[in-house]
This record gives structure tokens, C-alpha cells and sequence, in this order.
């Protein structure tokens, strides 16, 4: 029968925390900077405004339609592509106007400049500030609550230890995660921080996956024995299912971010990335900071 690892691999992980530890520290310390001194770039659920997604026959000069808007004296507007050079994202800042009236002086423009032939209004959206300050709260407020909901049911599972480098490592893939976002420019909206939170419950599944198998290991083991062996041969008893179940998420993720079109775009970015370092943090970083606490304690 045919095994992606081997029955009698020794990987020793714990032997290489000063180096995950280094690797992760560095990316969390990027990531918490690109997000302090960069920041997000809020979609309109979070940040408000109008957006206008346009579809245009043949690809246009982004700079010359920023002239175009320009002139018409709609405050701040952020236009990019998006997708493909075919699609238009106009996103405007200004809130101070009818809908319809908004809507009725780009798609105005747009047939005056481009010929009414050559485009195609998609969609057109409005959010007010109050409603994306509301939204940006209740987002925060999810993430918090997830994080210490999976606390206090690893706590009563495990000992409190297990709980909180659980945690630690699922702050680690959210924050990292969050930078890959900053530093690409992809816009923060609601399907993002369903991804998010998509992640935490990845991630969790599989630390609580081997967690199970040390404490299993702990309970089977006669005579005296280093905790470090313990949780490398827990680690790489759990190493095939860790690798089939991220393995297939990951093809699936590729799949829809090849073809799955701009929509779900940003969604399955983040996805991608969070799968990526939470397989990391689960092999890497939650097992190794029980081990160093429980060293640091004397009772490794």
C-alpha cells in the first residue's frame, strides 16, 4: 500500500523551533508593521462609499479614465482593474448623493467617452460610514469570539497550556495572513474575514489532531522518556493525514483561484495563504511552545 510517509520517519521538529520560531517571529513582525504603517485596503463594506463595476468591450488606459473622473467633481475616486484589463472597478468616497444620480453621471460619462456600445454597468453598489464603522466592529468582534471560544473548549479538553499555544499559533496565521493582504493590496470585505475565520477552524482541527495523539502517547508511555520524542513521534504519526487533508484543500484553492473569476478572487487568496501557514504553524509552532513551556516549567 502506497503511504506519502513512511511508517518509520523521525523528523525531529522540536530540534528546529529556534528556526521556526525565528521564520515565524520575522513574518509576524512584517505583517503587524505592513498592517500598522500600510493598512488595509477596506472594500466597501468596511470603509464605505460607492462602488461601480464596470465591463468594457476592449481594455481601456486606467490613467485616462482617472482624468475623466477627474473633472466631474465626485471627490475621491479609486479606480482599478479587476480581474482582467476588460474589468473597471470605480470605487468613490463621496456619499453626499442620490444612488441613481451617481449612477446616471458615470454611466453618462462612460457612453459619452467610450461609446454606450463599449459598456457595460455590472454592478453598482452604496454603504454608508456608519454602516462600515458597524460592520468593521462586528468583524473585530468575531475573530475575538472564535479565538475564545476554541480557548475555552481546548482548555477544558486539554491542560490550559495546549489551549493557549493553540491560540497563539492561530494569531500567528491570522496575522500573517492579514499581511500577505496588505502587502498585495487586496481588498478587506466581508468574504475575506469569512476566510479568515475559515482559517481558524482549519488550523485548529488539525493541532487539536495532534494534540489528541501526545496526550494518547503521554498515557501509553512506561518508563521515563524525553518530552521532545514524544511530541516528534506524535507529529510524524499525524504527518500523511496532515498532508492529504492540506494537500487536497490546496488543489481544490488552486483550482478556484485559476479559474474561479474575480469575485471570489480575494476570498480564495486568503485561503490559500492561511492554509499554507497554518499547516506550518500547526507542525511548527503550536507543538514547539508547549514544549518550551513545559521545559521551561522542569517537567519535559
Amino acid at each position: 500500500m502506497f503511504k506519502i510517509v513512511k511508517d518509520n520517519v523521525n523528523i525531529d521538529f522540536i530540534g528546529h523551533k529556534k528556526f521556526f520560531y525565528f521564520t515565524s517571529g520575522l513574518l509576524c513582525l512584517i505583517s503587524l508593521l505592513l498592517v500598522i504603517f500600510k493598512g488595509f485596503n477596506y472594500g466597501i463594506d468596511f470603509a464605505g462609499g460607492t462602488v461601480v463595476q464596470v465591463k468594457m468591450e476592449k481594455a481601456v488606459d486606467l490613467n485616462e479614465m482617472r482624468d475623466l473622473f477627474a473633472k466631474m467633481n465626485l471627490g475621491e475616486v479609486i479606480i482599478q482593474n479587476f480581474g482582467s484589463e476588460k474589468e473597471v472597478l470605480i470605487r468613490l468616497v463621496r456619499l453626499d448623493e442620490n444612488l441613481k444620480i451617481i449612477s446616471d453621471k458615470i454611466s453618462d460619462a462612460l457612453y459619452k467617452k467610450y461609446g454606450k456600445e463599449n459598456v457595460t454597468i455590472e454592478r453598482i453598489e452604496q454603504v454608508g460610514p456608519q454602516i462600515g464603522s458597524e460592520l468593521k466592529k462586528k468583524a473585530f468582534y468575531a475573530i475575538i469570539y472564535s479565538l475564545l471560544g476554541i480557548l475555552i473548549y481546548l482548555a477544558l479538553r486539554f491542560e490550559l497550556i495546549y489551549s493557549v499555544s493553540s491560540i497563539l499559533a492561530l494569531f500567528h496565521d491570522v496575522l500573517i495572513t492579514c499581511g500577505a493582504l496588505v502587502l498585495t493590496g487586496r481588498e478587506m470585505n466581508i468574504t475575506v474575514l469569512a476566510a479568515l475565520l475559515t482559517i481558524v477552524g482549519f488550523s485548529v482541527n488539525d493541532t487539536i489532531v495532534i494534540f489528541d495523539r501526545i496526550r494518547e502517547t503521554l498515557k501509553n508511555t512506561t518508563g521515563k522518556r524525553k518530552l521532545s520524542e514524544i511530541i516528534n513521534k506524535s507529529i510524524n504519526a499525524t504527518l500523511s493525514r496532515t498532508i492529504l487533508t492540506s494537500g487536497t484543500v490546496l488543489l481544490t484553492l488552486i483550482a478556484l483561484f485559476v479559474l474561479g473569476g474575480p469575485v471570489i478572487n480575494d476570498f480564495v487568496f486568503a485561503l490559500l495563504v492561511g492554509t499554507v501557514v497554518g499547516t506550518y504553524s500547526t507542525v511548527g509552532i503550536a507543538c514547539a511552545f508547549v514544549y518550551s513551556y513545559k521545559t521551561a516549567k522542569g517537567s519535559a
